[in-house]
């Protein structure tokens, strides 16, 4: 663990940009819950904005030690994030913070208003977002634009894999504090909540996943039926505005072999889903380190995934990867062939998964919010636009 001076005193951090915790949608919202409570083990407070009434209980005002403000967010995705970030800043700017950590550069707009009062920040960039298919034209070119902003008033910015690091010191000659999520261990000896679901342990297949075009799971699901697979497949996911794209993907279903279980919040009945399933399928393209991911591998499972840079960064030699449903089934075909070889994924999954360890990152994160509580942090950047080039830059592993 990270030991900080003697003479530093405890810290108020603000956790600002996500749904708040406890974490039951995406890597933002785990990466607060466990860091955050990591860092009030050490001592700090810590205050986490959270969006009213997205979940039940959403009334309380403590988690894990973490202090919870409730504030109202519109129910329409084009506004939720930055109308939710905006009130979460001024209610900052009434009760003041050592540190202020701005999840997703969406929200960059807001923070000129921690600078000028003074307030040191941080924002975690996201993957690439203007890449994905639910952002319009003029979507795109926001998210664009927010990344510049991010880039010119941050103090410091954080990335969660080597490629979107890599993104920034290319499109923007930005240096960002790499900081990447946590894998949990989970335990492979239980499995009897799959009775509920009829299913086997080792006897079907797994998919994590929000229903959004670039976490291809219409990919995953078409390449299935196709195949001569004679297991199921587990679905698990939605998407609160993409329901034509959820409708199509149930349509190429098939009452066999998918199973569409929906949004599951049961972390119990998940855990042990992500420990006895033979292959976890994992489709996510534009996003960085992934916490469906690192929670397949913590939990020994093989794992297949959409070849691009991000997933390679993780999985190395020991994933297989499709781009396309035709992959998808020649990868199945292979798996009935050799299922001495998924056993050898599997164990090359968990010898992965500890090298991502929570502790460490949260480390990482307290070490960057005294450097920035201190002000000896060196400023991440200062152009307003992104290079011309679009290009995507080589990707170098990180070290770890």
């Amino acid at each position: 663990m990270y030991r900080k001076n003697k003479f530093q005193a405890p810290l108020k951090i603000a956790l600002v940009g996500t749904r708040g915790v406890p974490a039951r949608y995406g890597g933002f919202e785990t990466c607060v819950e466990e860091v955050g409570r990591r860092l009030v083990d050490r001592g700090h407070e810590v205050v986490v904005y959270c969006r009213t009434q997205r979940y039940p209980g959403s009334a309380e005002q403590e988690y894990l030690g973490m202090q919870l403000v409730h504030l109202p967010a519109p129910q329409k995705r084009t506004l939720e994030t930055i109308c939710h970030t905006g009130l979460s800043v001024g209610h900052i700017l009434g009760h003041r913070v050592d540190a202020a950590i701005v999840f997703n550069a969406a929200n960059s707009p807001w923070l000129p208003l921690l600078r000028a009062a003074r307030i040191p920040v941080a924002t975690h960039v996201d993957g690439l977002e203007w890449k994905r298919a639910k952002w319009g034209r003029w979507g795109r070119k926001y998210y664009r634009f927010a990344e510049s902003m991010a880039v010119r008033w941050s103090d410091s910015l954080i990335a969660d894999a080597a490629g979107i690091q890599s993104y920034y010191r290319s499109e923007f000659d930005a240096d960002c504090e790499l900081i990447s999520y946590g894998a949990p261990l989970i335990p492979r000896d239980t499995s009897q909540r799959l009775a509920e679901l009829k299913l086997d342990p080792g006897k079907y297949d797994l998919v994590v996943a929000r229903f959004e075009p670039e976490n291809h799971v219409d990919v995953i699901v078409g390449g299935y039926v196709s195949s001569a697979s004679r297991l199921p497949l587990v679905v698990v996911g939605s998407a609160p505005y993409a329901e034509q794209h959820t409708r199509a993907i149930h349509t190429l279903g098939d009452d066999s072999r998918v199973n569409f279980l929906g949004s599951v919040w049961d972390q119990e009945l998940l855990d042990q889903l992500y420990a006895n399933s033979r292959i976890y399928w994992h489709g996510h393209s534009v996003g960085g380190t992934n916490p469906s991911l690192l929670r397949a591998l913590g939990a020994g499972t093989a794992v297949n995934a959409f070849d691009v840079t991000f997933n390679k960064e993780i999985l190395g030699t020991s994933g297989e990867y499709f781009t396309s449903p035709a992959d998808v089934a020649a990868l199945l075909a292979e798996a009935e062939l050799r299922p001495d070889e998924i056993q050898a994924r599997a164990k090359a999954s968990l010898e992965i998964a500890g090298t991502y360890d929570w502790d460490t990152v949260a480390d990482g994160y307290e070490r960057l919010s005294y450097k920035l509580a201190n002000h000896t942090v060196r400023r991440s950047g200062h152009r307003r636009r992104p290079a011309e080039t679009t290009s995507q830059p080589q990707l170098v592993r990180a070290a770890r």
